[in-house]
C-alpha cells in the first residue's frame, strides 16, 4: 500500500517531482501569462478573465477528477463569492483583499453545510442535488432584486488594491491581481493534492468501499475536498466581481456549470493543469470563433469536443502524456 501511495503521488496529475520540484515545463507554463501580459496589452482584460475561469476550472477539478464528486450547480459557490464581494465593496468595505477572503470563507460555510447533502447519495443524486441548489439560489438572487440588482446585476466600485492601485478599464490591475492570487491559490492546491490526504481523496475515488478498512474516514474526507473546492470557486467569483465591478445573476446560473464541465473535459480532469488549460482553450476559441461566426460559433466548440473525447483519452493533457509515452517507447 505503501509503495503503491508513493507511486501515485510521482505520476497521478502530473504535478510534482518526488523531491516537491517544479518541472521545467510548469515553470514556464506560468511564464506565459507574464510574457502575454507584455506582449499582448490589448488582451489583459480576456486574460484575467482566462486566468479567473482557470481557477473555477481548478476548483471543480478538485470534485471531479480527484474525489469523483459529479456536480452540475458549481456555479453556486461562485456566484456566492461574486455576491459576497460585491455586496461589500457597495456598502463600503471594499478593500479587495479583504473582500477576496471573506468572499471563500462564506462559500467555504455554503459548501460545508451542502456538503452533507452531497455526499450521501450516488453520482445521479450528486447531479441532481447541486443542479436543484444551483437552480435555488439562483431563483432566490433574481427574487431579492433589492439586494442583488435581479437580472439587471449589481454594480459597485472596487477599492484600490493596497490602497494604491486602482482597476484600470486597460486591465492592467486586475490581469496582474488576477495572476498573483490564482497563482498563491494554485500553489497551495499542488501542495494539498500531493499530500497524504491527497492521496487519501483519490484512493476513494479509485475505491471507495475499500477505504473505510484502511481506516480513512471517506464521508468526512468528500465532506473536506466538497468545501475546499467551494472556497476556491467562491475565491474565482470574487476576483471576477472585484475586476469587472460588476455582478450578474448569470454568476449562480447553469450554463456557467455546464460550461465548466466543458472545460474540464477539454484540458484533461484529475491534474490541476487541466482546468487552467481547458479554460484558455475554451475562451481564446470562444472570442476567436465568436468574432469570425457571431452567430454559428458554438458549433465549433462542440465538434473540438467530439473529437477531444473521441481521440485524447483525459482531454488535451492526457492526450500529451499518451502521445509522450508512445514516443517514449518507440525509442527504447
Amino acid at each position: 500500500m505503501t509503495a503503491n501511495v508513493g507511486v501515485a503521488a510521482t505520476t497521478t496529475g502530473g504535478a510534482r517531482l518526488p523531491d516537491g520540484r517544479w518541472r521545467p515545463l510548469e515553470i514556464a507554463f506560468w511564464l506565459l501569462p507574464v510574457v502575454a501580459f507584455f506582449a499582448l496589452p490589448d488582451y489583459r482584460v480576456l486574460g484575467s478573465q482566462v486566468l479567473i475561469t482557470g481557477l473555477f476550472a481548478v476548483s471543480l477539478d478538485l470534485l471531479l477528477g480527484y474525489a469523483g464528486i459529479v456536480s452540475l450547480g458549481h456555479a453556486a459557490f461562485f456566484g456566492i463569492g461574486a455576491y459576497t464581494a460585491g455586496l461589500l465593496a457597495k456598502n463600503g468595505f471594499n478593500e479587495p483583499i479583504s473582500g477576496l477572503l471573506v468572499a471563500a470563507m462564506v462559500a467555504a460555510a455554503a459548501g460545508y453545510l451542502l456538503s452533507f447533502l452531497v455526499v450521501r447519495g450516488g453520482d445521479l443524486t450528486r447531479l441532481m442535488v447541486t443542479l436543484g441548489i444551483g437552480l435555488m439560489l439562483w431563483e432566490g438572487a433574481n427574487k431579492a432584486a433589492f439586494i442583488t440588482g435581479g437580472v439587471d446585476g449589481m454594480s459597485f466600485s472596487a477599492g484600490k488594491l493596497f490602497g494604491t492601485w486602482s482597476f484600470d478599464i486597460g486591465g492592467r490591475v486586475a490581469f496582474l491581481y488576477a495572476l498573483a492570487v490564482v497563482f498563491l491559490v494554485f500553489v497551495l492546491l499542488r501542495r494539498l493534492v500531493n499530500s497524504p490526504f491527497g492521496l487519501s481523496i483519490r484512493g476513494i475515488r479509485e475505491g471507495g468501499k475499500r477505504m473505510p478498512g484502511i481506516g480513512a474516514p471517506v464521508a468526512k474526507r468528500l465532506r473536506t475536498i466538497f468545501t475546499i473546492g467551494a472556497a476556491v470557486a467562491g475565491i474565482a467569483g470574487a476576483l471576477l466581481a472585484q475586476t469587472t465591478q460588476f455582478v450578474g445573476i448569470d454568476t449562480l446560473g447553469f450554463p456557467r456549470s455546464a460550461e465548466l464541465l466543458v472545460m474540464l473535459v477539454l484540458g484533461g480532469a484529475g491534474r490541476l493543469y487541466g482546468g487552467l488549460v481547458g479554460a484558455a482553450l475554451f475562451m481564446i476559441a470562444q472570442d476567436y470563433l465568436s468574432g469570425i461566426d457571431p452567430v454559428y460559433w458554438e458549433f465549433w466548440i462542440g465538434f473540438f469536443l467530439v473529437v477531444i473525447v473521441l481521440f485524447a483519452r483525459g482531454g488535451i493533457l492526457g492526450g500529451l502524456e499518451a502521445l509522450r509515452a508512445r514516443l517514449t517507447t518507440g525509442k527504447r
